[in-house]
């Protein structure tokens, strides 16, 4: 069989609606077999229910892990909430890496399989009230780098995809119509990207067409951080 044909089995967390629909469509539309657990399915905070789902639905793994589950719950720093804190980086950092380390040996045993994790700018620039976000999205980074260099001996392949502003009901959440035009016109390419954009990349990252790219975090961003 060509590799190229390969149907691979597929987790993606965060996947009811913007950037993870967009990403189960491209592997569905290549008929691969992909698991896509709901809350109520997989809740990402406690990690009896990751173990529990992924003993029933994929006891011998999967070959590609997307970690896009995520949440941005604002806080500034002179009123600081540690409840938003602890919620974001368990579900933005904690449980990716509980995925990961239930799911990379079954691909430590077959030598093959594609981490994605899904960051964001701001793991590399700065926005206020950012702060639980920005640590829990840069850690992720480096989380990718290390794994890259613990995992690339098994022929496992992990990077990290840095949406910049997308068309997400989470973008509409944080981001006022009329902050939204003056970022627009700050943007290179002076829109925001449709989610179907950043699942392209993500698709490229963690599918055979990608046998060589690992530890490395690719900005999709229309230029935003190159200015």
């Amino acid at each position: 069989m060509n590799n190229h044909d390969t149907k691979l089995k597929v987790l993606i967390t965060g996947a009811g609606r913007g950037i993870g629909e967009n990403v189960v469509k491209k592997y569905s539309l290549k008929d691969h077999f992909v698991l896509a657990p709901t809350r109520a399915e997989m809740e990402l905070s406690d990690d009896d229910s990751i173990k529990n789902y992924l003993g029933q639905k994929c006891p011998e793994g999967v070959d590609v892990l997307i970690n896009n589950a995520g949440i941005n719950e604002l806080s500034a720093i002179d009123d600081f909430n540690f409840d938003i804190l602890n919620d974001v980086l368990n579900v933005n950092l904690v449980a990716p890496i509980r995925l990961i380390a239930r799911l990379c040996k079954p691909m430590m045993s077959r030598k093959r399989g594609w981490i994605v994790n899904v960051s964001s700018i701001w793991s590399l620039a700065g926005k206020e009230k950012r702060t639980p976000y920005s640590a829990s999205k840069s850690a992720l980074d480096g989380i990718t780098r290390t794994l890259a260099v613990e995992l690339g001996k098994y022929n496992i392949l992990i990077n990290s995809v840095c949406p910049g502003y997308v068309d997400t009901d989470m973008t509409k959440k944080n981001v006022p119509p009329a902050e939204r035009v003056l970022i627009e016109d700050f943007i290179p390419l002076r829109r925001f990207a449709e989610p179907e954009e950043i699942a392209n990349a993500i698709y490229f990252l963690g599918s055979v067409n990608n046998s060589y790219i690992t530890g490395h975090t690719l900005v999709v961003d229309g230029g935003y951080t190159s200015k």
